[in-house]
């Protein structure tokens, strides 16, 4: 059960992230979750490296869109969207 619902969450916070950053029309279902949860713990090392503690799900679900965030940015970075853009 917890694996489904780390789907389901990876999935909500890479597509509010993917909205964020405007590439939702480049991304797919598959990639908000990948992105979803890699960037969940992306946001949860550079939160704890700042010296942040996150105890509430607000904060929670904060950190995570913008390690996801930080993540598309990333990938912006290095031309993933671009090379997406041009097989389709």
């Amino acid at each position: 059960m917890s694996l489904l619902m780390t789907i389901i969450i990876g999935g909500i916070i890479g597509w509010l992230a993917s909205i964020l950053m405007k590439v939702n029309a480049q991304m797919g279902i598959l990639a908000n979750v990948v992105v979803g949860i890699i960037g969940s713990f992306l946001g949860g090392a550079v939160a704890q490296a700042a010296g942040m503690r996150v105890h509430s799900g607000a904060e929670s679900w904060i950190v995570a869109v913008l390690g996801a965030g930080l993540l598309i940015a990333l990938l912006r970075a290095l031309g993933v969207f671009s090379r997406l853009a041009a097989v389709r």
